[in-house]
This record gives structure tokens, C-alpha cells and sequence, in this order.
């Protein structure tokens, strides 16, 4: 099964084009901004190197979040548009899934990325499966809960907010990974339900439209 994976979730636009344990083709650019502008010929770019067709695409995976609100909506349009046009099935693959799934494919871990405003975005695994479903949390909720679930501190913390709860863990091994790898989500969404794939937002975001704000 030949698979295109695409992240624009956080700092970076990325995209992979994977059969079964093979990587055939692999771009990721660091970037805060230019997703939009970046993500087709980087996906052109990929399908070059791999010298098929788009028609050759089984299933298409994206990541759907938490993150960048304007990021997360860029990949996911652009993943059900090409999805739609080719036929092919859209996976939606968390973004904290596909951290862990990179830092700790054994083990406990917890994945963060930072929310803004003194919060995070975290979700606990053991062995890449999620136990429990993603939150956003004040620090000081996050730091409890991670007490709670690993008493003795011996996991892995990993994503672009570990550094915010990283001094608390001497003994967690720490995985700051920027953003997602692109192959990792091409594995996730050959082993997901192809669908439907849904942002998954877990909190309003920061900028509201003119005619929601209250006069």
C-alpha cells in the first residue's frame, strides 16, 4: 500500500510517500508560516522523487492536530481535496500520537506541545498506543498529572512542549522533537481507519471573528 503523509501541524511543513516499512521519498522544512504556500510542491516534489503517479496513492494521512490552528486547517484541506479528487481514503493521525510513536515506540512516554498561556497540550502513552485521550492543561494540572502516572519518573517526555515540564523529571528521558516525522504519520495512517478525517481542536482559538466578538 503506497501512502502520502502530510504534516502542517507546528514549526515545520512535511510530507512522505511510504510502501509497507519502506520510505521511498521524505521532505520536511522547518517553518512557522508559508504552509500553504509550501505544501503542494513539496508534495509534487515527493511523488517526483518517487516517480509515480498520484493515481498510485492508496491512502492519504495528515495530521489533524492539536497545533496551529491556520497549520492544521492548511494540511487537512488540502489532504480531503487531493483524497476527493484521486478517490482515496483520508486518515487523520494525531499530532502527540505521531510524537510518541517516533520518541518511545516502547515504554511509557507523554507527549506536550505547547498550547500557549501557560498551558500544554499532553496525552499519556504506553508502547505508541494512547492511554487516554489528548487534553490542554495548565502546568501546574500537566505536572500532576504526569506525578500521578509516572511516580518514579522514569519515562520518556517527548514533543515541542517537553522543555516546558522537562526540570521537573531528572530521571524522563527527553525527546524535543519540533514537529512531527511525516514517515511515522505514513505508518500510523496505514494502521488507522481510513476515515473520516476531523481536526481535533482542544481549545477556542485565539483570534475570533469580528462577528462573534461581543460588542
Amino acid at each position: 500500500m503506497l501512502i502520502l503523509a502530510l504534516d502542517t501541524c507546528l514549526g515545520a511543513c512535511s510530507a512522505a510517500v511510504v510502501r509497507g516499512e519502506q520510505t521511498l521519498a521524505a521532505i520536511s522544512e522547518p517553518m512557522s508560516r508559508g504552509h500553504q504556500e509550501r505544501l503542494a510542491p513539496m508534495v509534487r516534489e515527493v511523488m517526483a522523487e518517487v516517480q509515480a503517479p498520484f493515481a498510485a496513492v492508496d491512502r492519504i494521512g495528515v495530521t489533524v492536530g492539536p497545533g496551529s490552528f491556520t497549520g492544521l486547517r492548511v494540511g487537512l484541506a488540502f489532504a480531503k481535496g487531493l483524497g476527493l479528487a484521486l478517490g482515496r481514503p483520508v486518515v487523520g493521525v494525531g499530532v502527540l500520537h505521531a510524537l510518541a510513536k517516533a520518541a518511545a515506540p516502547q515504554g511509557p512516554a507523554a507527549a506536550a506541545i505547547d498550547a500557549g498561556r501557560g498551558r500544554v497540550y499532553l496525552q499519556l502513552f504506553e508502547s505508541a498506543e494512547p492511554v487516554g485521550a489528548p487534553e490542554v492543561l495548565d502546568l501546574d494540572e500537566a505536572l500532576a498529572k504526569l506525578v500521578q502516572s509516572f511516580p518514579a519518573g522514569e519515562f520518556t517526555l517527548c514533543g515541542p512542549g517537553a522543555a516546558m515540564l522537562s526540570p521537573t523529571w531528572p530521571a524522563a528521558q527527553v525527546v524535543q522533537a519540533e514537529a512531527p516525522d511525516p514517515v511515522v504519520v505514513a505508518h500510523l495512517a496505514a494502521a488507522g481507519p481510513p476515515g473520516p478525517a476531523t481536526p481535533l481542536y482542544l481549545r477556542p482559538p485565539d483570534a475570533i471573528p469580528k462577528a462573534q466578538r461581543r460588542v
